[in-house]
């Protein structure tokens, strides 16, 4: 089993949409019993929310469902559970990098745009204060860089 923690600032807007997009693309592989997905904010300002109800709305006219309810980060235990820990951002990888003290659990953490198979962006952007646009710019990056994700875990399990 791959666990794999998606990783934004409040686990409202980023991290759950890119959980809703890899958790859809592993049952269109049929892949739902090799990889569980996840997400959680370096803060717990929303813990306990769903995500925001324009990121919701944006991802089920994609055919998304997000039904995360937002946590933050736990590291004593998300650490050692998920193989892949995904920050949307510089600044959540740097967060998620100052949680693991003795920089035991650094080649786990990646950034999402690390999997991008398209796009040219460098960090998926926070939409919370935007538009509508804000929200379909983030799904368009997530879908691409989940794309280059599960290809990737993929390759990894036929070496």
């Amino acid at each position: 089993m791959k666990n794999i923690l998606f990783v934004c600032l409040g686990n409202i807007c980023r991290s759950p949409a890119a959980e809703g997009v890899m958790t859809s693309l592993v049952q269109q592989a049929g892949l739902e019993g090799e990889i569980f997905c996840d997400s959680a904010g370096t803060i717990g300002y929303h813990a306990g929310e769903p995500a925001d109800g324009r990121m919701r709305r944006s991802a089920r006219q994609r055919g998304y469902d997000l039904t995360s309810i937002s946590r933050k980060v736990n590291p004593a235990i998300d650490f050692e559970k998920f193989d892949l820990i995904v920050a949307m951002d510089d600044d959540n990888l740097r967060d998620l990098r100052a949680m693991d003290h003795d920089n035991t659990y650094a080649a786990k953490m990646h950034k999402m745009t690390d999997f991008c198979r398209t796009s040219n962006a460098t960090y998926v952007p926070d939409p919370y204060y935007g538009g509508t646009q804000g929200f379909e710019n983030v799904l368009d990056i997530l879908e691409d860089a989940c794309g280059g994700l599960l290809e990737k875990i993929r390759d990894e399990r036929k070496s």
